[in-house]
């Protein structure tokens, strides 16, 4: 497994299929590989050998890339009802003997918010994907720093080239001081007495970046398959120390079919089912993107019109189109000029490439169907050089039962700004991972003006499923970056927050020995029903959830019953 992260290798991630994976690894196409809970394998081969290890695994391997992510961001205690928590003298909740993950941009660990009031440091590990040095045992990339070394930093002259980790971004460590800190005040946060396992995670590769048409200025980009190892090491971890773990991921994408059966969803849903262990995650700021639209083709035969706007000096781009498996629906694309691709059939596995005659713009389509466990089709469309201005896809419904459709763009900053459907739907915009089932999905608002925030995310998802689970605060809330205090406004944030609860909940049920049981699902469950609900609004709704959290009225209602 030595020569697995080199510039040339590239990562799958498979659905185990022992024997074929066992073969491919005894004839040396795969370099490495980790198995993951929920029966999920990431394995790394040359790029040289990508062709060979797709016809392997068959026709239908869309599912096989990893999906590129990013954050999803750019008082809060008390509407959550966490602040009168720390005030209850017999209940003492504040996240002792509990942890905090973080699967983010890292943490600054020298900051006062991540220390004790005797200097110690609440950061139990790092592992940082970005730096060289020893990993994690069982893991061959990065390197990882634990409470003693971090400690050392704490106590010399200069910290970094003790431990040389840092947060160059900023999202991790503020999300980090939200959910955790220790500063009085205003920039306490939910659970001030919980550990903390912050991973930094690298930047996603060369390859995927290519694939994905990530624009270039777009630095914050980060693999699936390394989210799903940051994870897997924060609870591998949690166990070795005998303690609770409540999980912040502040990150999403909107590749994926939006129905709980992508990689990282899946994997997610089986970690929500883990004793000890509360899931928090973004539902994502795209409801007002305008970066998904949806249809519903009325029989067979019948066409719609998807108008998407692209302004001038655009860099290439892509869509992705899903719908029922029991649908064929095929496409054409036509250019501003008016010149058309003409009409491509679903056919799965196909990759079409269509040039213009008067225009520079390329036009690649494949199909996919069935794909992974919903048998969906999937039309995965690439817009090279697209020329300014309206751009039109047709949609044709060749076999239709259900004839609904739903269309992404990449989420806010992995498109050139403009680029957007001219008729776009607000609803069914929660970003994968928040689409998994059994995970906490956290809506955000502002608590000053119990307003929704404009960005949150609506569900359901595409099944669908009711999300986000709930909203939190999430507008203008305060912490720590790594150059002082601030503020930042998201659904991350409200994840942040919605951790921090979730490290109360657990040293109630688990530490102070109430509920030993508890996992995701169960925390979801509880926090659904201490939630606050407006009489004039129907819930579940596809802005609020089940309304807003409060996990005092949670504790409220569970001393009741």
């Amino acid at each position: 497994m030595e020569n697995f992260e080199t510039p040339t290798t590239v990562d799958l991630v498979i659905k185990s299929r022992k024997v074929l994976l066992d073969s491919l690894e005894m004839s040396g196409v795969i370099l490495g590989r980790y198995n993951l809970i929920g029966e999920i394998t990431i394995i790394y081969i040359e790029e040289a050998n990508l062709p060979y290890v797709m016809n392997h695994l068959g026709a239908n391997t869309v599912g096989v890339y990893p999906t590129a992510n990013g954050l999803l961001d750019e008082k809060s205690n008390e509407a959550a009802g966490i602040e009168q928590l720390h005030s209850q003298p017999y209940m003492d909740l504040t996240g002792r003997g509990t942890l905090l993950g973080f699967v983010d941009t890292g943490i600054d660990y020298t900051k006062p918010a991540f220390r004790y009031e005797d200097g110690s440091t609440k950061i139990k590990y790092i592992w940082d994907q970005t730096v060289e040095g020893a990993p994690p045992p069982e893991l061959h990339f990065g390197t990882e720093f634990d409470e003693e070394a971090v400690s050392s930093a704490l106590g010399s002259d200069d910290p970094y080239a003790v431990v040389s980790h840092r947060d160059n971004v900023g999202h991790g460590t503020f999300l980090a001081s939200v959910a955790g800190g220790r500063e009085s005040g205003e920039y306490m946060g939910a659970a001030p007495d919980a550990g903390i396992i912050a991973v930094k995670l690298r930047k996603c590769r060369g390859f995927y970046l290519e694939e994905f048409l990530v624009p270039a200025k777009q630095n914050e980009v980060y693999e699936s398959s390394d989210i799903m190892l940051a994870i897997e090491y924060i609870i591998g971890r949690a166990r070795s120390l005998k303690m609770p773990v409540s999980i912040c991921i502040g990150l999403g994408s909107n590749l994926g079919g939006h129905d709980g059966f992508q990689h990282l969803e899946e994997y997610l849903s089986a970690i929500s089912n883990r004793t000890a262990v509360c899931l928090c995650v973004s539902g994502g700021n795209e409801s007002q993107a305008r970066h998904h639209t949806q249809g519903k083709i009325p029989s067979q035969g019948s066409s719609q019109d998807v108008e998407i706007k692209v302004p001038e000096n655009p860099e290439s781009f892509l869509f992705q189109m899903w719908n029922q498996g029991t649908d064929r629906l095929s496409i054409s694309l036509h250019s501003p000029t008016g010149e058309s691709t003409g009409r491509f059939p679903p056919k799965s596995g196909t990759r079409v490439d269509s040039t213009f005659v008067f225009e520079r713009a390329q036009v690649i389509v494949k199909f996919f169907y069935p794909v992974g466990g919903s048998g969906a089709q999937l039309a995965y469309v690439k817009i090279l050089d697209p020329t300014p201005g309206i751009w039109t896809l047709s949609v044709t419904g060749d076999i239709v039962l259900d004839g609904t459709y739903h269309i992404w763009m990449p989420i806010t900053g992995q498109v050139t700004p403009g680029i957007e459907f001219l008729k776009p739907a607000p609803e069914v915009t929660v970003v994968v991972p928040g689409t998994a089932i059994g995970v906490i999905t956290c809506g955000a608002y502002d608590a000053t003006t119990k307003s929704l925030l404009a960005e949150s995310s609506w569900g359901p998802t595409r099944l669908p499923v009711p999300k986000p689970d709930f909203c939190a605060p999430g507008g203008n809330v305060k912490g720590t970056y790594p150059g002082g205090h601030g503020t930042m406004s998201g659904t991350s944030v409200a994840a942040a927050v919605t951790a921090g609860a979730g490290a109360l909940m657990l040293q109630w049920g688990v530490v102070d020995g109430n509920d030993i049981a508890l996992n995701t699902y169960r925390i979801r469950a509880l926090m659904i029903s201490g939630c606050i609900r407006d009489v004039h609004i129907k819930y579940p709704n596809p802005q609020w959830g089940y309304g807003t959290l409060n996990l005092y009225n949670t504790f409220d209602i569970l001393r009741s019953n």
